[in-house]
């Protein structure tokens, strides 16, 4: 019997306890994009009274820390490269918890109802009668935009920004047609993989080779990486700076507006009439 099934009381020597009375509800919470700082406190608060929590890959740890030691924690994610647990197991995992009158948070990485395929857990959910809230949190493009300063939109640059996930269900490239261009942002989720065929595609729908890029990996944490290419160079300075996942793209001219944290302090310091200099 698994760790899970002793504290549920699903294994085979559990003595039935799934029977009714249970709350039967499940909370899924936004945990940002990782700075622990942008949880909500609405879901800190969710967090703190669960019994239970389901976790992936982008929940990071010190979230992870901020949970009671008696809060059973359960790991679901998919590690790139490697199938994990179907969606189905992961349904069947919150099912069998709630039924069993815990209070069970699912923990997903940015706002669970931004590619975090929280859609397809609230159908299982709900086809099992369960209950469902959901918190809302910071998704990666809006921590992205904020540690950068790159406003996704622009009264000189864009009236409109997209957000698109560069991995279909069926594994193929999304349709980014019409999306990136003059006065446009275009934000891709989960694409380091797919960046060659993503440039090809821009490329096809008419998008110069020299329209910005902002790489961002690991947005908001420490290790946080700012690289800056353009549409035709996005493959290449991938494979140049060994980019890893957590990762998106900005593209589009708003890009121009990046300034790195190291050159503003030093034109403020510059400005007072003082002198810096970099390790």
């Amino acid at each position: 019997m698994s760790s899970l099934e002793l504290l549920l009381g699903t294994g085979p020597s559990a003595g039935g306890r799934l029977s009714g009375g249970c709350a039967c509800k499940v909370i899924l919470v936004g945990a940002g994009p990782g700075d622990p700082g942008l949880l909500t406190r609405k879901g800190y608060d969710a967090l703190q009274s669960a019994e239970v929590v389901f976790f992936d890959d982008l929940v990071a740890a010190e979230i992870i820390d901020l949970l009671s030691p008696r809060t059973h924690r359960v790991y679901v994610g998919k590690p790139h490269g490697t199938a994990g647990l179907s969606q189905a197991d992961i349904a069947e995992q919150l099912i069998g918890a709630a039924r069993a009158g815990r209070r069970v948070v699912r923990l997903k990485g940015g706002d669970p109802m931004v590619f975090g395929r929280s859609g397809e857990e609230i159908d299982a959910l709900r086809a099992a009668g369960i209950e469902v809230d959901v918190i809302p949190g910071i998704t990666a493009a809006t921590g992205a935009a904020a540690s950068t300063r790159i406003s996704l939109t622009h009264r000189d640059h864009a009236a409109q920004v997209t957000f698109v996930t560069a991995a279909r269900q069926d594994g193929g490239l999304a349709d980014v047609r019409g999306l990136a261009g003059p006065g446009r942002t275009l934000v891709v989720y989960m694409g380091i993989a797919r960046a060659g065929a993503l440039s090809v595609a821009l490329a096809a729908d008419g998008v110069g080779a020299d329209l910005p890029v902002a790489i961002v990996e690991n947005a908001t944490r420490p290790e946080e990486r700012v690289i800056i290419t353009t549409v035709g160079d996005l493959a290449d300075a991938i494979a140049r700076h060994a980019v890893r996942s957590p990762a998106l793209f900005i593209v589009g001219k708003v890009v121009e507006t990046y300034v790195p944290v190291e050159a503003t302090a030093e034109a403020i310091v510059g400005a007072a009439g003082a002198s810096t200099t970099r390790a």
